[in-house]
C-alpha cells in the first residue's frame, strides 16, 4: 500500500446469525463500499475479511476490513491490520453503531472516549491510542425498558429497512468524504444529516 491508503474497519460480530443485527451496521456499510469498489472480501491472516480497491474512481486506495472476532475483541484484528498494511491511527477509519445517536443520523469524529462501545474500547486499547476517525452510525436507543445489549443484537425492524438502505449509502459516502476531503469538510456535510 502507498502512503496515501486508508484502512476502514467495520465493526460487528462474525457469522450469518449476526449479519443483519443493529450491532453489525458497521460491516453493512463496508458491504456497500465493497460493492461500489467491485471488490470481494477474502479471509486474511490478520483475522479479518479484507477487500482492497479505490473508494471512488481515481480516488484514494483503501483496505476494507471486517474483524472475524466478536465485537469486544475487535482490537486484536485492528492492531494486526495496521501493522500488516503499515497504516497509522491517522489513516484508520472505524465504522460502528451508536446507541446515543438517533436512528438515521451519522456523526463523524476523531478520538475521544468510547461511549461504552466495547469494540471501540478494545481497538483504542490494542492500538494504544483513541485518535482514529470514526463514522458513528445512529441506531437509536431501545424502546421502553428493553435492555440495550438485547436491542443491539436484534435485526433492524421491517419498518426501519427503507431508512436503513439510505443510511448505509450515506455512511459509505461519509467514509469516502473523510478519506478525500478530510474530517472538517466531511463533518459539515454529514453531521447534520438525519433521515
Amino acid at each position: 500500500m502507498d502512503g496515501g491508503a486508508w484502512l476502514v474497519v467495520g465493526l460487528g460480530n462474525p457469522g450469518p446469525g449476526y449479519a443483519r443485527n443493529r450491532h453489525n451496521v458497521g460491516q453493512m456499510v463496508l458491504d456497500v463500499l465493497a460493492a461500489r469498489m467491485r471488490a470481494s472480501f477474502k479471509r486474511h491472516k490478520t483475522g479479518a475479511a479484507v477487500a482492497e480497491g479505490r473508494l471512488s474512481p481515481g480516488g484514494p486506495r483503501a483496505v476494507l476490513a471486517k474483524p472475524e472476532t466478536f465485537m469486544n475483541e475487535s482490537g486484536r484484528s485492528a492492531a494486526r491490520l495496521t501493522r500488516f498494511y503499515t497504516v497509522g491511527v491517522d489513516r484508520l477509519i472505524v465504522v460502528h453503531d451508536e446507541l446515543d445517536i438517533p436512528f438515521g443520523a451519522l456523526r463523524l469524529k476523531t478520538g475521544g472516549g468510547h461511549g461504552g462501545h466495547n469494540g471501540v474500547r478494545d481497538i483504542a486499547s490494542a492500538l494504544g491510542s483513541p485518535e482514529f476517525m470514526r463514522v458513528r452510525v445512529g441506531i437509536g436507543r431501545p424502546p421502553g425498558r428493553q435492555d440495550a445489549a438485547d436491542y443491539v443484537l436484534r435485526d433492524f425492524a421491517s419498518t426501519e429497512r427503507s431508512t436503513l438502505r439510505v443510511l448505509l449509502q450515506d455512511a459509505a459516502d461519509a467514509v469516502t468524504a473523510l478519506a478525500t476531503d478530510g474530517l472538517a469538510a466531511a463533518q459539515q456535510t454529514f453531521n447534520s444529516l438525519e433521515r
